[in-house]
Parts: C-alpha cells; structure tokens; sequence
C-alpha cells in the first residue's frame, strides 16, 4: 500500500460551489443546474453552473477562457492550502497532475471563424490554448509553481488516472505534494460529439434504468492538494487504486464487465481491504445501455447485494475529465465529520429496474450507513481505460 494523503479538497458544480450547497443537493436528491439548451439544431439536458455565483475573470488574461474561470472558483477555496503545501515544499516541489478533455474549444472555435471572416487568426491566438496541459499550465502559472506539470485526456477516467500519476511522482521522489484533480465544459463540440455516438439522452440521465437512454453532460471542477505523508490537517487518505485496460473497443466498454472488475479488484488489494470493508461505492453510472450493463455485472461480481451504491452523474450531469475527481470529492464528503447522520448521495433514477441487470442496492432518500469509514468511485473511460479508487480515514493517527 502506497498511500496519498489529502490535506484539503473543492468542488464545483452544478449542485453548487460550496461543499454544503452540493451534500445537501445530493443527499436529497435534488436536480438544480440541469436545464434544457441548444447545441447546433438539437436540445439537450446539461449540467450548467448557472444557478452558482458569477465566475470571475482570471488574472492572466492569456489564460483567460472558462475552463479556467471554474478551475479557479475551486482553487480560490483550496488557495491556503496550495501556499500551506509551497512553503513546506517549495514551487519546484508541488506538482500539477490532473485531468481533462475539452482544453481548447472556445479559442479554437472563435479563431476558426475570425479565420474564416478576415483571413487571419485573431491577435493573442496561439494554439498553446488548445494543448491538453492548458489548463494544468494555469495552475502552476497562478501559484508560481516550477515543478512538475501534467493533464490526463483518458476520457471519463483523466482526473482519476491524475491520483495514480500523482502516486507514481511523489514516490519516485520526483516532487513532495501535488495538486491533483480536473476540470471540463460542457462544450457544444463535446455535446455534439457524444450525441453523434447515439450517447447523449434527450432527457435527464436515467442510470442503470430499464429507460436509461444515454448520458447527460455536464460542467465541473474538483481539486485535492495532496502528500506523501499525513499532518495535523490531514482530512483522508486514498488508500487504493487499481487500473485496467481492456482495449475490447475504441469507444463501447467490455460488455461482461471483467475489465472495470480487474480495476475494483486491483484497488481492493492495493489497499489490502475486502470487498465487505467498503462502506459505500459511487458509480461510473453513465446512464447509457452499455455502461451501466457491465458496471452492474462488474459490481454484482465483487460486492455484497448489500453494499450501498449510487450514480450522481444523475445530479451532477457527467463532468467528463473533472468526473472522476468530482466523485472522489463527493466520498470524501459522505466521509466528513460534518456527515453526523452518515448520509449518502441519493441514486436519482425512475425505480424502473432493468431485469436484465444483475440487482444493486441503490441508495434511496434518508438511507443512513451505520459504519461510514471507507468509500470507492468506479470511473471507466474510452479504450477500456478503467480507475477505481478508495478513500477513507485511516491511517492519520
């Protein structure tokens, strides 16, 4: 085991940009942020930000576009613990790992058409703004880090292969803490894309229903400042991760479930606990017919009937490369000390079961966890990329 320590997290999305704005929104179950919209000529659901505070220019103005402005929402919050992280360390010492997918849509989008208007780019254009490390490159340049700088583009698993990268650096001796996390729109080029995959529900996301008909995107941010070693503040401790790649196809899961199986497993040892330890599972839960299928089959193999799950990509909408980060923020919540009642995010769903579906305990409105010491999040991407990892507050004594 090879534990990473996290010392202080935020989140953004569209239940809110406070860590009780969006408990409160998952635990009961409520829908806020998620409104219909145009995207070319068809309407779609997603999960917009629009119910939150106003997002505040950056600084910068080179890095200016508004994947930043919701990185930096989340970084205002975490900001003391960034700096706390910079004087124990130093800037060359704090790395920036984290994961995304749309980097550069709206400078690529308004340069193409002030390109088709005037014949040039406009002035300040550079396609630096469309490089997966944009957004990681914001981060260092705010808080003046000179270390390590990293995005992960694996589709819906980037922010959870970012921790797995951040293991790999701090213990290599490559740097001494790390913010790790990820942030992503959703872009009309993105919308459109999974919409051209028959991915994209014209309703809500239904997951794991016998009505589920594809995914909804949605808008988010989330960020851990994270170390080898825990301290006084330390807050959790990620204590297992497991990868998989089962390449079975460019796009569509492994349809048995035994390539997300192999990551749940490959967590389960690294953090040398049993499937029965584990207190509560977030799912990937995407809510489209392929996905949901082999989590079930992949879950149903491995756990308890009993185990507690839930997929709040119905509440958040699918956050894409912030997802994985997201949801890991979404345990650390439910594992909070402010958590009395032992709550958990509440699976939004029409109750339809699909019988062609293995049963999974889904979490209903005012279901309490009598223990509440152990969390995983299940994130599986394009290619077969599959991340599970686990949180929980042991090991800070």
């Amino acid at each position: 085991m090879l534990p990473l320590f996290i010392e202080d997290f935020s989140l953004v999305c569209s239940l809110g940009d406070s860590k009780s704005q969006v408990w409160d929104h998952l635990v009961n179950g409520t829908r806020v942020g998620m409104i219909e919209k145009e995207f070319g000529n068809r309407r779609r659901y997603v999960a917009t930000l629009e119910n939150n505070a106003p997002l505040a220019p950056v600084k910068n103005e080179y890095f200016d576009n508004r994947v930043n402005r919701i990185s930096n929402k989340v970084l205002d919050d975490l900001a003391p613990a960034i700096e706390s992280a910079i004087a124990k360390y130093g800037n060359d010492r704090v790395a920036v790992i984290i994961g995304s997918c749309d980097n550069g849509s709206e400078a690529s989008l308004s340069a193409l058409a002030h390109y088709r208007e005037q014949g040039t780019f406009p002035e300040g254009y550079s396609l630096a703004m469309q490089q997966a490390d944009f957004p990681a490159r914001f981060i260092a340049d705010r808080f003046g880090l000179t270390g390590i700088v990293m995005s992960h583009s694996t589709a819906c698993a980037s922010s959870a292969s970012a921790f797995v990268s951040a293991r790999h650096m701090i213990y290599a001796g490559q740097c001494d803490a790390a913010i790790v996390g990820g942030v992503d729109i959703a872009s009309l080029p993105v919308v459109l894309g999974f919409t051209s995959l028959e991915a994209v529900s014209p309703e809500p996301a239904n997951p794991f229903s016998k009505n589920r008909s594809g995914i909804t995107l949605g808008n988010g941010a989330a960020y851990f400042v994270v170390t080898r070693e825990p301290s006084a503040t330390t807050l959790f401790r990620v204590a297992g991760m497991g990868e998989s790649a089962d390449a079975d196809h460019m796009t569509a899961p492994r349809a048995d479930g035994e390539g997300a199986k192999l990551a749940i497993l490959a967590a389960l040892q690294d953090a040398g606990i049993s499937p029965d330890e584990v207190d509560y599972l977030n799912l990937h839960g995407t809510g489209t017919q392929l996905n949901d299928s082999m989590e079930s089959l992949a879950v149903a193999g491995v756990f308890p009937s009993e185990m507690p799950v839930s997929s709040t990509k119905a509440l958040t909408g699918h956050t894409l490369g912030a997802a994985a980060a997201l949801e890991l923020a979404i345990c650390c919540l439910a594992l909070s000390e402010k958590n009395n009642d032992h709550l958990l995010p509440v699976h939004l769903w029409d109750g339809e079961q699909d019988e062609a579906l293995p049963r999974l305990n889904f979490v209903t409105k005012g279901f309490k966890k009598e223990r509440l010491s152990c969390c995983m999040s299940n994130s599986f991407a394009f290619g077969g990329c599959n991340v599970s990892l686990i949180v929980d507050k042991k090991g800070m004594e």
